[in-house]
């Protein structure tokens, strides 16, 4: 993305040391087109998704749900531990044999992944001890061989380094649909919480047959000292990085419901969830640029463009977001989820704030990624998590919801102080005030509106259909002032867009 000439634009289109096809397209045109197919699967996955939980809740008792999402919290954040980064040190790569790259990759991933099936196996026990549940062992063991299942569907990497996202989506789409049809069937014919755990597996291992037969390169073990060691000093901080997360998670979850109850821990599981969906345009824009970030990680004039208009672009989403969370949440439980998460009020409103503070920078640790320098991930994970631990767990048993939020906003404001420290050092003292300013300004107008029609209204019960108003006159300012200070921005993201002969 870009403000250079054409001439040089075009000069940036040569196929990046053999890793694109880019037929006809600049790279910037090739990262807009696969954000579109990346989008239009997350949108598959979540319709799917949508139409799975409709169905199983009408097909299943509440007893199996409940043992379901026993295993669902108790491994779903264990696994975060998993994601050491073989496959992001894989896209990073660049050596000459491609195939022997790739089987070295998929090695390490095979056999990490075989340990860390056996050591959860031997945790599951312990696990129905501490949850009380001793009917999660026999599901939860089995739901274990999905593990394999994902170090099987490696060939995926090959299509996403090479930034082929059609053919990578369309492979990945098979467990979603086959895990929906299969959860359903096998729900109706009275399995119980099987139906979920078989749906599961009779997804992920077809995704994986499909990949090993279309992938690009033989499956082979390759076992290398050297290749160990490298991929060792690359994934290691992601590990404690990850680390922090599960901290944080476990330690919100375990102390929320026996600070607050468990209506409590309700609550912050539902604030987390809410403002999670700012993530989602980040994740996706990311995700799509790092083969290419990947790519010219040595040009830091790139990397800085790309950085720094790829975060506008995803702020226009999740500042808006986050703020409207803030402005709308009262109005938000009172006429949509119900009074019973009344609670749940400020604790939405300050993290809508903080999930709108916290993407700030929120792509920064792709380009480090992409360097091979992921020390500095390790070093803010670790400074949140101690900010949430000192403010967030006492202030949860001193002020209840109110002081947890505190530690949220302490850990997200550690998090973004330490991550740009990292951005100045990459980018020659990359400035955030100016940053900051840039994103919260088109917010200014439709705040400054809302709070003046909310004045105007004398307070008093408010009405669904004053929300709603209010809400659109929020959208429709929001939208205007954007366009009016990004519209620049826009219009370029807009061109990448064109086929490549009209571009031409």
């Amino acid at each position: 993305m870009g403000d250079a000439t054409e001439e040089a634009a075009r000069a940036e289109d040569r196929d990046y040391k053999g890793r694109f096809k880019l037929r006809g397209r600049s790279l910037r045109q090739h990262a807009a087109r696969g954000t579109l197919i990346n989008s239009a699967f997350l949108l598959l996955i979540s319709l799917l998704g949508f139409l799975k939980g409709f169905a199983l809740a009408g097909l299943l008792d509440p007893d199996d749900y409940g043992i379901w999402g026993i295993i669902v919290v108790a491994f779903g954040t264990l696994t975060w531990l998993k994601q050491v980064g073989i496959g992001d040190k894989y896209i990073q790569q660049d050596e000459e044999d491609q195939e022997l790259a790739f089987q070295k990759a998929f090695t390490l991933e095979l056999y990490f992944t075989l340990l860390f099936t056996l050591a959860l196996g031997l945790l599951t026990p312990l696990l129905a001890l501490l949850y009380g549940e001793p009917r999660i062992i026999a599901p939860a063991l089995v739901t274990l061989l999905v593990l394999p299942a994902g170090a099987l569907q490696t060939p995926l990497w090959a299509y996403y380094r090479k930034m082929e996202f059609g053919r990578q989506r369309m492979l990945q789409s098979v467990d979603p649909l086959v895990g929906l049809v299969a959860s359903v069937v096998l729900a109706a014919l009275g399995m119980g919480v099987w139906a979920l755990v078989l749906g599961l597996l009779a997804g992920a291992w077809s995704a994986a047959l499909v990949s090993v037969l279309a992938s690009p390169h033989k499956l082979r073990l390759r076992f290398e000292r050297g290749s160990l060691h490298s991929y060792a000093s690359y994934s290691w901080p992601l590990f404690i990085a990850s680390g922090g997360s599960l901290v944080i998670a476990q330690t919100s979850m375990i102390c929320g419901e026996d600070a607050v109850g468990l209506a409590g821990a309700g609550a912050i599981t539902l604030a987390a969830q809410v403002t999670q969906l700012t993530d989602k345009v980040d994740s996706i824009m990311t995700g799509t640029l790092y083969p290419a970030i990947c790519a010219v990680r040595d040009r830091t004039d790139l990397l800085f463009e790309s950085f720094v208009k790829s975060n506008r672009l995803s702020l226009m989403w999740a500042m808006p977001f986050g703020v409207s969370l803030a402005l709308f949440a009262p109005d938000l439980v009172h006429h949509v989820i119900g009074d019973k998460w009344e609670e749940a009020i400020p604790l939405l409103q300050v993290m809508g704030i903080t999930a709108a503070v916290a993407h700030l920078g929120y792509n920064w640790d792709a380009y480090f990624r992409a360097r091979g320098d992921t020390k500095p991930m390790a070093v803010a994970s670790v400074a949140a998590m101690v900010a949430f631990l000192l403010v967030g767990i006492p202030g949860l048993y001193l002020e209840g919801l109110d002081g947890f939020a505190l530690g949220l906003w302490a850990q997200a404001l550690v998090h973004v102080v330490v991550r740009f420290h990292f951005l100045g050092r990459l980018f020659d003292g990359f400035d955030l005030t100016p940053h900051a300013i840039r994103a919260v300004t088109p917010l200014v107008p439709p705040v400054a509106c809302v709070l003046l029609v909310r004045l105007v209204e004398h307070g008093g019960e408010r009405s669904a259909t004053q929300a709603a108003l209010e809400l659109l006159l929020y959208g429709a300012l929001t939208a205007v002032s954007t366009w009016l200070i990004e519209g620049r921005l826009l219009r370029e993201a807009v061109r990448y867009l064109r086929p490549a002969a009209a571009a031409s």
